[in-house]
């Protein structure tokens, strides 16, 4: 999550030369963060975009690909939890479509069935068979997208308080997102996304990450600066404004199309994603679901050691 969700349309109201300064403070502080967190991995080119991804482990062992969430990047569990899985699995933590250093062509591609194929296809090309998704929050819903898209190809599910259903209010953190013209978004991202942003970073972290605490180096660590430039805004803007109806056409599938095994870890206390609604009503589905107390939403920096153990557990409980 990033404090780009805070932004209001209001502030276009802006004087054009105050507009033309945020222009210039946002591309000194995209220049900045791109300094500060350069990309740390390989890309593969596909015709809708190009996927920044990281690869670490044994190849021949079981394949783990990692999803990161809203406004999130792979930097999410390359913090403190990719390395660790490395050391017995097959571990390909990715750039989501439009996020941290990856591409797509059109906003369009937000819709979570085409960052499935967007993701999907990066695998089938790497020659990447029968793999566990362990998807974050969004990256939760992209990981349910790819299982209903080709159950044959996902081995299984071990989802890290994920988004599975739409939600009539949503958290407030989202609400600045929802722009719904692609022209808007990119004047938005261009002038004052950013500067706004940065102003309102440590009010919105502490909420994102409550009941506990963002750690002193998320911005660096765990690339949270990369969210102060123009396209992380655009990106994440795309993401939530096009999440329906996608998410409620997916959810309405579960029942008839999820046959993919798996689990779910929530944190009773996650502020951003209600761990009856998103947690315990997939164990209807076939997931089940382990609801820890006292945690909140960002379980991989926040809780690396739980989810391992979590991953670990779920895989062993696959079929083979």
């Amino acid at each position: 999550m990033s404090a780009l969700a805070t932004i209001s349309l209001a502030a276009l109201a802006l004087p054009a030369a105050l507009l033309g300064a945020a222009h210039i403070s946002t591309r000194k502080m995209a220049s900045e963060a791109e300094d500060l967190v350069p990309p740390v991995g390989q890309f593969h080119q596909t015709p809708h975009g190009r996927i920044h991804y990281v690869e670490m482990g044994q190849k021949d062992a079981q394949p783990l690909v990692l999803i990161h969430g809203l406004s999130g990047q792979l930097q999410h569990f390359t913090y403190a939890l990719a390395g660790q899985l490395a050391k017995d699995f097959h571990v390909i933590a990715l750039d989501r479509p439009g996020c941290g250093y990856s591409t797509r062509n059109s906003d369009t591609l937000a819709r979570l069935p085409c960052q499935a194929a967007m993701i999907q296809e990066v695998l089938d090309a790497k020659g990447i068979e029968a793999p566990v998704l362990v998807g974050h929050s969004l990256g939760g819903a992209v990981s349910l997208a790819m299982a209903l898209a080709s159950p044959a190809k996902i081995r299984g599910l071990a989802l890290l308080a994920p988004l599975t259903h739409p939600s009539e209010g949503g958290s407030d953190v989202f609400k600045g997102l929802i722009v719904n013209s692609p022209m808007m978004r990119r004047l938005m991202a261009h002038t004052v996304a950013v500067p706004a942003a940065k102003k309102t970073a440590d009010a919105v972290l502490t909420q994102v990450f409550a009941p506990e605490t963002c750690p002193d180096d998320f911005l660096d660590r765990a690339g949270g600066v990369l969210g102060l430039r123009p396209q992380s805004f655009i990106a994440a803007s795309a993401d939530a404004t096009l999440l329906y109806p996608a998410i409620t056409e997916q959810a309405a599938r579960y029942a008839r199309d999820l046959r993919t095994p798996g689990a779910v870890l929530f944190g009773a206390d996650d502020v951003l994603l209600s761990a009856e609604e998103n947690g315990r009503a997939m164990e209807a589905f076939g997931l089940g679901c382990r609801i820890e107390p006292g945690l909140g939403h960002m379980l991989p920096i926040t809780q690396a050691a739980l989810c391992e153990e979590f991953i670990r557990a779920t895989v062993a409980d696959l079929p083979k």
